[in-house]
């Protein structure tokens, strides 16, 4: 009878039993003790859950701290085996039946490995969450982390229970001990890899070759912190994993319906002993023989020393890799590397146990493989940057100079890097491996694609560029001359010079274009690009004459072209009885209507009015430009601000009219004439007849004449100037020096002196009466 042990307060509810005996037996009172947990009648809502590990890794005290369960604990002091078989509790308050599993690699069952392997499958197919237990340090390890056995309890487990598919059953890796050292992410990569691998290698049925371990089980990992070192830490983390357990509506939550066996828990005696008996039954549980048990030490032994030189072969070219070089011929390397290593294990190990030479092999090759695959990784990864560093350097080379062909170029470079990848990466591929490159050169040439894509578009870009100063010089003279000479068809000619120039622009585009090959959504987009930036190119001409001291320059042009010319152009020269006032009203009121007319931009002609598509066009236009309100060339405010300022200029032109009549009015009156005849009449006779003054009238006219007729007026005037600044300029100076000597300025007062005494003398010598 199985041994059953209620709690020291005699709980039923945490009462716990032994569900396997150490003699392998399955107990018959496990319905009962169900019952007595009040579990039979919950249907479905209950949850299995077991738990896994090496012997004294602290499993049972896992188990107590997260369920509140009553399995016995190891004592410290002794390190000894605790659990024997397997017991079963059920959580403290939870609908949860957890299975406590006797610990594999124990020294009290020493070599017999067969209840490992059993318990371990049973618990494996029987529950819903599996928790495999173990020390941070046992990661990595093949046996301390019972990666033998999971291989072994794998492959019987699939071919057990593999083709009904029960459900899938989910591995919570708990790693105790965890120091932080090493990031769970690395244990985790390190224990899925180690797993995967196994599973790999793992004999299935034909049926099932090719299922992966995802197809039955889901992992997930945590991490717990020293028991002893940091019990406050440990204690707070093994809370937050019993939560997960628990909250329902945690995320991370560890029931999932996907797990459940849908068993009904009045039946869970009945199908986990089913269970035990099909695992009793399998002989591939059953421990090897002394004869493969040699055979595989001899050929661990013999392929450890084939894989020692085969490492120290493929260390050489492991630094060239990593640096990002290509090794020519490495395929060749790898390849002798590989054979030689496995006819060295041929050699030695064939003569020993076929099923275990042929495992073995199959490991070796498969850790050949694993050490040459990053080589074989490697190696692509530098082909595909070399490659793509040739592509860009052939691709720029080709399309320098103004004559070449983008696609041809493009095809070109394309097609030689491709086949130079090819090349080289099926040189590097060995035989007898699942590697492939396709999946790079698939890489490979979306990248090539993007570059592609990336300097077509910057091609374009020049092309447009380089068009749109084309339309530039087109528009430019043409446009200004239409706005110098203002009429009610101006914008009619203005657009239709821009459109012109537009449609040979786009005429262009499409010839270049051709080689480029462009989708029709990518020429769509660069034409709508281009006529932007050939109406910012008008704009930019339209706005540059239209700026103020440009238009009110050509409003004056425009009025003095009617003010002061007639209709045949001649200048006119006002008289009194013209009529300036109507002249002027008239010029200056076809002046002012030149002001609406620059205004805006509108054609007379409705089939030159010029549409802009409001998308498209990607970078290569300014998307903020606005269409509608470029229309617009002088606003209310700046059209009000010209006519004043064009009003004071016209003023100043009719006052200056005004003035040229008053000029003309106040001339000399003919009678003086009459009389300057006859008061001259005497002297000019007396010079007619004076043969002296005669000659001298006679040589002045001809000089004169002579003059005039060289032009020589004006700079006889000047040196007429010049002559007589300098003469006075020299007579101040002359008159200055004299007013300077000491000798003047002291002999006037010298002789005002001696008149006053000889004054006085004679004054002295006369009588008083004659005084």
């Amino acid at each position: 009878m199985a041994n059953s042990k209620p709690h020291v307060n005699g709980d039923a509810s945490t009462e716990r039993i032994q569900v396997i005996e150490e003699d392998k037996t399955f107990t018959q009172e496990l319905s009962q003790q169900i019952e007595r947990w009040g579990l039979r009648d919950t249907g479905f809502a209950y949850n299995l859950v077991a738990v896994f590990g090496s012997q004294s890794t602290g499993k049972s005290t896992l188990l107590n701290r997260l369920f509140g369960t009553t399995f016995d604990v190891m004592d410290e002091t002794r390190r000894q085996q605790t659990t024997k078989g397997i017991w079963m509790c059920r959580g403290k308050d939870m609908s949860v039946m957890v299975m406590d599993v006797e610990g594999t690699d124990g020294r009290e069952r020493g070599e017999d490995q067969d209840f490992e392997r059993k318990s371990a499958l049973f618990s494996l197919a029987s529950s819903e969450v599996l928790i495999v237990n173990l020390w941070e340090h046992q990661v990595g390890l093949y046996q301390g982390a019972n990666m033998g056995l999971l291989k072994t309890v794998f492959e019987v487990n699939l071919g057990l229970f593999g083709k009904g598919n029960t459900g899938r059953t989910l591995l919570l890796f708990v790693i105790r001990d965890h120091i932080g050292t090493t990031p769970l992410a690395n244990l985790q990569a390190t224990l899925t890899a180690d797993l995967n691998r196994i599973w790999d290698s793992l004999s299935k049925p034909s049926e099932l070759k090719d299922r992966v371990l995802s197809d039955y089980f889901d992992m997930t990992f945590t991490t717990l912190p020293h028991k002893i070192l940091v019990p406050e830490k440990f204690e707070q983390e093994v809370l937050s994993l019993r939560k997960r357990f628990t909250d329902k509506e945690r995320p991370d939550y560890l029931f999932k319906p996907a797990y459940h066996k849908r068993i009904p828990a009045d039946g869970v005696a009945m199908y986990m002993e089913n269970i035990w008996e099909q695992v009793q039954s399998n002989k591939d549980l059953d421990l090897p023989t002394q004869q493969e048990l040699l055979a595989q030490f001899r050929c661990d032994e013999i392929s450890a020393g084939a894989l020692a030189e085969f490492n120290d072969q493929a260390k050489s070219q492991k630094r060239p890799i990593e640096v990002g070089r290509v090794v020519e011929g490495l395929g060749g390397l790898m390849k002798n590397w590989r054979t030689q290593a496995l006819a060295r294990y041929d050699k030695d190990a064939s003569r020993y146990h076929k099923g275990v030479y042929a495992r073995k092999r199959a490991d070796l090759v498969s850790a050949i493989d694993s050490t040459l695959s990053p080589l074989f990784l490697g190696q692509l990864k530098n082909l595909h940057k070399s490659c793509l560093s040739t592509f860009k350097k052939e691709l720029l080379d080709g399309l320098k100079g103004d004559e070449y062909s983008f696609g041809g170029v493009m095809q070109k470079a394309r097609t030689k890097c491709e086949k130079n990848f090819t090349e080289a990466a099926t040189e590097a591929l060995v035989e007898g491996t699942d590697w492939s490159w396709e999946e790079e050169l698939g890489l490979l040439k979306e990248e090539l694609r993007a570059v592609g894509d990336q300097c077509r578009k910057d091609e374009t870009k020049k092309m447009i560029n380089q068009i749109e100063r084309g339309v530039k010089k087109l528009v430019s003279e043409p446009v200004e001359m239409h706005l110098t000479k203002p009429a009610p068809d101006m914008w009619d000619k203005v657009l239709k010079t821009f459109k012109d120039a537009l449609t040979k622009a786009e005429n262009t585009y499409l010839a270049k274009a051709k080689s480029f090959d462009c989708t029709e959504e990518e020429n769509a987009a660069s034409l709508t690009a281009l006529k932007r930036r050939a109406w910012i190119v008008l704009r930019a001409k339209i706005e540059e004459q239209t700026a103020d001291q440009s238009i009110l320059g050509k409003l004056r042009n425009h009025f003095e072209e009617r003010f002061r010319y007639d209709e045949e152009g001649v200048p006119r020269v006002w008289k009194p009885d013209d009529d300036i006032d109507g002249a002027f009203k008239k010029a200056k009121e076809q002046t002012l209507e030149l002001v609406p007319l620059y205004s805006s931009i509108k054609p007379i002609d409705p089939e030159l009015e010029f549409e802009l598509p409001s998308e498209g066009g990607d970078d290569l236009a300014n998307e903020d430009f606005d269409f509608s309100s470029s229309l617009t060339v002088l606003s209310d405010t700046k059209g009000l601000d010209l006519i004043n300022k064009f009003r004071r200029d016209a003023d100043a032109y009719y006052v200056e009219a005004k003035r040229s009549t008053v000029s003309s009015i106040a001339q000399i009156p003919y009678w003086i004439y009459g009389v300057l005849v006859v008061l001259g009449w005497n002297e000019a006779m007396a010079v007619l007849f004076n043969p002296l003054y005669f000659t001298f009238l006679l040589f002045s006219l001809a000089s004169a004449y002579m003059i005039i007729q060289l032009g020589l007026t004006g700079p006889l005037l000047q040196v007429i100037r010049t002559v007589a600044g300098e003469v006075q300029k020299q007579g101040t100076a002359k008159l200055r020096e004299v007013l300077a000597q000491p000798g003047v300025v002291e002999a006037v007062p010298a002789r005002r002196a001696n008149s006053y005494e000889e004054e006085s003398d004679r004054d002295s010598s006369q009588e008083p009466g004659q005084k």
